[in-house]
């Protein structure tokens, strides 16, 4: 590692410091019904959003009906999604002629399991993408379905936060809010205002923001180049602040039309964190104890800060072969050593590995670079964040909720050592909890292990469901351990609703389609669902007086019974299957004997 990179990870990492009680105090101000600097201008317009919702801001809800809302909300959404791309060779601002007979050679065909698996995707917050965007989508659709669900889906998620916040700071209460009240909140107070400010920073940065036809240009060689561009500024901005990570671009922020500059993509990395950092802050204020949120705050930094220099130190130290080729690893003035394979020269090694872990760390999917490309372990950091549950910051409000649902279990385990009954913020963690807390996490597991364990010894071709088992599968790049880490990124990307890649499969198969996309609503319904239950039980019940012998969940005993809890959980459940992928990958780079064994036979 090189100094100037350490010093780019830690003047990032201050900067979320400082963003993080701000917006947490605003967001907490917005969530309780009080007046904020914005409330002059955006109030009308929320009280006109509820009359014409016939919604009743004063009517809170059961968990339950809480729960039956958000799941209305989001079949709508995804019903609204599939049509719309099913139908946009017959819509306007399709200047490509995607879906009719005159689109481009290079078109991707959008199929009923792709519309499926894209629907499902952004609905869920995830945004995989089993298409290039520019060769797929009109700007309607790019726009109306795609952007929009970006603002919603972020929205569900931090109502849902909010939901379970409240099940934390109330005594002997029935509802937990409304989510239409929350939902609209959190659209209108957070997501709108921050993503036009960063549009705007992002369009004076070179990104393209207009809905002229693609440009055909004649290259060098005489040879003609198709420019894809269109209202692309708009889409980055929410993509980063609602932890999105869908691209409008097939290349993602890899591509100078999404991320041209490295102010451009300090501002994006700062944007993915920004509001899942706050949320942190949000949750002490709202349980009127700060000191819990910072807790949580450092025991998410504490990981991320380990992910990012793990990942950036694999990063520089490079690939051992090459260096036995005499190929230069050290970094020196004249070049930056180590694994640039991937890598946009104008980032660098520093800010990939950042932005790698940051991207994975919080359920966003968007990459500056080919995570397929890093060394082994420089790989296995950002897989084993998703795997994690992504609560290192997580999405936005998926990493509040996430977190708390291992306080849940980090209490549960410190009340069975000293023998009591668990408390967490003054409310007792009884069987229920537990319990539900549990189901999300087998859940996740299930999701990701047992169809990625299938598509690893089945064989499925393009435009065929199921064939009978056969040889590794025919739309594998690479076999061996590092087709085995392909495979389980996409199921653990799915699942755990990030939606980056490390590619090198062909993944829009109806095979990779449907069980992704189900994954995918299984690792969002899964955990939000068990999660609202949790925020009603504990609403329901009455504060527990603090005693000495209540077990602190403040300051660095709990910070680190908490991160003990995450990692121990989280290896228990995916070592086996890790030291069989990215593990034993690495040991084959370092072994020259192995590697030049696995090359003579064909892995």
């Amino acid at each position: 590692m090189t100094p100037n990179g350490i010093l780019q990870i830690g003047l990032y990492f201050l900067l979320i410091l400082a963003l993080t009680r701000p917006l947490g105090r605003y967001m907490a101000r917005v969530f309780e019904g009080r007046r904020t600097i914005l409330s002059f201008a955006l109030r009308p317009l929320e009280r006109g959003i509820y009359r014409l919702g016939g919604i009743d801001p004063e009517q809170e809800q059961h968990w339950t009906r809480y729960a039956a809302s958000l799941l209305a909300f989001s079949f709508w959404c995804f019903l609204f999604v599939y049509l719309l791309q099913r139908l946009q060779g017959w819509l306007p601002l399709n200047p490509m002629g995607f879906g009719t007979g005159h689109a481009p050679a290079s078109a991707t065909s959008l199929t009923p399991d792709l519309a499926f698996n894209t629907a499902v995707s952004f609905m869920t917050n995830t945004n995989w993408q089993a298409y290039a965007g520019e060769s797929t989508l009109s700007y309607l659709v790019q726009m109306l379905a795609l952007a929009v669900q970006n603002f919603v889906s972020a929205a569900v998620g931090v109502a849902v936060a909010i939901a379970v916040i409240r099940g934390f700071a109330r005594r002997l209460s029935s509802t937990i809010g409304n989510f239409w009240v929350d939902l609209t909140r959190g659209v209108l107070y957070i997501f709108l205002p921050l993503s036009l400010l960063l549009a705007l920073a992002l369009v004076w940065q070179g990104v393209p923001q207009n809905l002229n036809s693609y440009t055909t240009a004649q290259t060098l060689e005489g040879g003609t180049q198709t420019i894809a561009q269109g209202p692309i500024a708009s889409q980055e901005a929410i993509k980063m602040l609602g932890t999105n990570g869908g691209g409008f671009l097939n290349a993602n922020s890899a591509t100078p039309f999404e991320n041209p500059t490295p102010l451009s993509n300090l501002l994006q990395m700062l944007a993915i964190f920004s509001v899942s950092a706050g949320l942190t802050y949000t949750f002490g204020a709202m349980v009127k104890d700060t000191r819990q949120g910072w807790t949580l705050f450092a025991a998410m930094s504490v990981l991320f800060l380990v992910g990012v220099f793990a990942a950036y130190g694999f990063e520089q130290a490079g690939n051992p072969n090459l260096g036995r080729l005499g190929v230069e690893q050290q970094p020196t003035g004249q070049q930056s050593g180590g694994n640039m394979e991937g890598k946009e020269v104008r980032f660098g090694i520093a800010a990939s590995a950042l932005f790698a872990t940051v991207t994975t760390d919080a359920s966003c999917g968007a990459v500056n670079g080919m995570h397929d490309s890093y060394t082994p372990l420089g790989g296995l950091v950002p897989l084993f964040n998703i795997q994690l549950g992504e609560v290192i910051f997580g999405g936005t409000g998926a990493g509040l909720y996430g977190i708390l649902l291992y306080a849940i279990l980090a209490v549960f385990i410190a009340g069975l050592m000293v023998g009591r009954t668990p408390e967490y913020l003054s409310k007792k963690i009884e069987q229920k909890e537990v319990k539900m807390a549990m189901i999300a996490m087998i859940a996740m597991a299930f999701c990701i292990l047992v169809p990625a364990s299938i598509s690893a010894v089945a064989q499925f071709h393009s435009g065929s469901y199921w064939n009978p088992p056969g040889p590794p599968t025919a739309n594998m790049n690479n076999r061996g351990p590092h087709g085995l880490s392909e495979i389980l990124y996409a199921f653990s990307s799915g699942t755990g609703n990030n939606g980056s890649a490390f590619a090198g499969i062909n993944v829009n198969t109806p095979w990779y389609n449907l069980t992704i996309g189900l994954s995918m609503l299984a690792g969002r319904f899964l955990v939000i669902l068990p999660l609202l239950a949790v925020a009603g039980s504990l609403a329901a019940k009455k504060a527990v007086p603090v005693s000495s012998g209540t077990f602190a969940t403040h300051g660095p005993l709990f910070v680190g019974l908490l991160i003990g809890t995450v990692i121990i959980v989280g290896a228990l459940t995916f070592f086996p299957v890790l030291s069989l992928a990215p593990i034993v990958e690495h040991f084959l780079m370092h072994d020259a004997r192995l590697f030049s064994m696995l090359l003579l036979s064909g892995g």
